[in-house]
C-alpha cells in the first residue's frame, strides 16, 4: 500500500511525542485508592490514521498523565467482533468506564447497554438516541466547522484559478453527512457574498483505512477539476496528500489540500496550508474526568465552535503539531518554525483577506446561536438537504435562522 508503512511509522513515533509535548514532566499521580480503570475501544480502522483515532488515543493519554487512571486500548477486528467484544468487557467488570469511539459503536452499545446498568459507556462521535444512566454520548457539529473550511477552500480555488472544490469521505454515516452539508453550506455562502459560482464534488471511499484508495480517490477528483480538496477519510485521506503533492510536483496543475480532526499541515505544509480542528481528544478526556471527579451524568452532549470542539487551527496549533513531528524524527528537511513560516505564508498566499472577512462573519453568526444547524437524522433527509443547497437554498441546511 503507499506509503502506508511511512504513515503508520509517523503516527506510532508521533503519538509517543504528542503525549510528552502536552502533559510535560509532570510527577505520577499518588496511587493510595484504587485506580480508575479505562478501556478505550476503537473503530475497526485503529491507531495511525493521522486524525480521528489518534486523537482520541491522545485525549485517553492526558487523562492516565493528569487524572492518574489506567487505560487499556483494544481496536476490534471487523465489526461483528464489535459487540461480542462490548459485551465480553462489560461482563468482567473490570473497567470503570469503556470509551467507544466512532459511529460503528452506536449499534453494539444499543444492544448492550440495558444489560449491564452498572457499566458506565461514553460514546464518541455519535448517538443511540437513548438516554441511559449509565450512558453519556459525545457529539460535534461537524456543520460548523465544515462551513468555515467551505468558505476557505472556495477562496482558495479562485486564488488557484479555478471554481471547484472536493472531498475525500470515508464511509457514509451521519457524522460525514454533517461534514457533507457544513461544506457545501460555506461554498455556497461563499458564493452568495460574492457572487462567485462554486462546484463541489464530493466522493465517498467507503474505508477509513486504505491509503491507495484515498491517493487513487484524489487523482480522479483532481482530473475533474478540483482545486482544493478536503480529507475527511482518516488514515485514507493521507493518500489524498500524497496525490495532492505529486499532482503538483509532476507538473499536471495546482492544488491544495486541507487536513482534518488533527492540525496537519506538517505532512506536507507547502501543499496543506490548513486543517479543519475536530476535537476527539478533548471528548475523551472529558468523559474520563467525569468519572474521576464523580461527576458522572448520563445523557447527550454536542460539542461545536462555541465550545472550541470543532474549528480550524491557528498557526499555534500548526506549530505544536509540527513540533511533535520533529520529536518523532519525521521533519528531516525543517524545523517546526520553518513549517509555520512556510503554512503563514500559503495561507496569506491563498486565502485572501476578504476570504477571512466571511468566515469570520460566519463564525460569530454560529457561536452567537443566530443560525443553527439542522442535523438530519435519516438518509432521505441528508440527501434532500443536500439537493436544495445545490440549488443555492441555504436555509435548507438550517434550524435556526436564515440567509438572506
Amino acid at each position: 500500500m503507499r506509503k502506508l508503512g511511512l504513515a503508520l511509522s509517523i503516527m506510532g513515533l508521533l503519538l509517543v511525542s504528542i503525549v510528552a509535548g502536552c502533559i510535560g514532566g509532570g510527577t505520577e499521580t499518588k496511587t493510595e485508592a484504587k485506580k480508575v480503570k479505562v478501556a478505550i475501544l476503537f473503530d475497526v480502522g485503529g491507531r495511525g490514521d493521522l486524525s480521528f483515532n489518534d486523537m482520541a488515543y491522545l485525549g485517553a493519554e492526558r487523562a492516565k498523565k493528569e487524572l492518574g487512571v489506567e487505560i487499556e486500548y483494544m481496536t476490534p477486528k471487523s465489526k461483528e467482533d464489535m459487540k461480542p467484544l462490548l459485551e465480553q468487557l462489560a461482563q468482567s467488570k473490570e473497567y470503570d468506564l469503556l470509551v467507544l469511539v466512532g459511529f460503528l459503536w452506536t449499534s453494539p452499545l444499543n444492544e448492550v447497554a440495558d444489560k449491564y446498568p452498572d457499566q458506565k459507556f461514553a460514546l464518541i462521535d455519535s448517538t443511540t438516541g437513548k438516554v441511559r444512566e449509565n450512558e453519556v454520548d459525545i457529539l460535534f457539529r461537524e456543520q460548523e466547522a465544515a462551513a468555515l473550511m467551505g468558505v476557505i477552500a472556495s477562496g482558495m480555488a479562485y486564488e488557484l484559478g479555478g471554481d471547484t472544490i472536493g472531498a475525500v469521505a470515508g464511509m457514509d454515516i451521519p457524522p460525514l453527512w454533517k461534514f457533507h452539508i457544513g461544506y457545501l453550506f460555506g461554498a455556497k455562502y461563499f458564493e452568495k457574498k460574492t457572487g462567485k459560482p462554486v462546484k463541489l464534488l464530493w466522493q465517498y471511499t467507503g474505508t477509513f483505512g486504505d491509503t491507495q484508495v484515498g491517493y487513487n480517490t484524489a487523482m480522479q477528483l483532481l482530473q475533474q477539476g478540483a482545486k482544493v480538496l478536503y480529507g475527511l477519510a482518516g488514515l485514507t485521506h493521507v493518500g489524498m496528500f500524497d496525490a495532492v503533492k505529486d499532482w503538483n510536483e509532476q507538473g499536471r496543475g495546482k492544488a491544495l489540500a486541507m487536513g482534518q480532526d488533527a492540525s496537519q499541515e506538517w505532512y506536507a505544509p507547502k501543499y496543506i496550508p490548513i486543517s479543519g480542528a475536530k476535537r476527539v481528544d478533548v471528548a475523551v478526556y472529558d468523559a474520563i474526568k467525569m468519572v474521576v471527579d464523580g461527576t458522572w451524568k448520563g445523557g447527550i452532549i454536542t460539542l461545536g465552535l462555541k465550545e472550541n470542539g470543532v474549528g480550524y487551527w491557528d498557526l499555534d496549533g500548526v506549530k505544536q503539531f509540527a513540533e511533535f513531528a520533529k520529536e518523532a524524527g519525521k521533519l528531516k528537511d525543517m524545523t517546526p518554525d520553518e513549517v509555520v513560516q512556510i503554512v503563514k505564508e500559503q495561507r496569506e498566499k491563498y486565502i485572501k483577506p476578504y476570504v477571512w472577512d466571511i468566515v469570520h462573519e460566519l463564525e460569530e453568526k454560529i457561536k452567537s446561536g443566530e443560525i443553527v444547524f439542522k442535523t438530519p437524522k435519516t438518509h432521505e433527509e441528508y440527501e434532500q438537504i443536500i439537493r436544495e443547497l445545490e440549488k443555492g437554498n441555504l436555509n435548507a441546511a438550517l434550524e435556526k435562522g436564515s440567509v438572506e
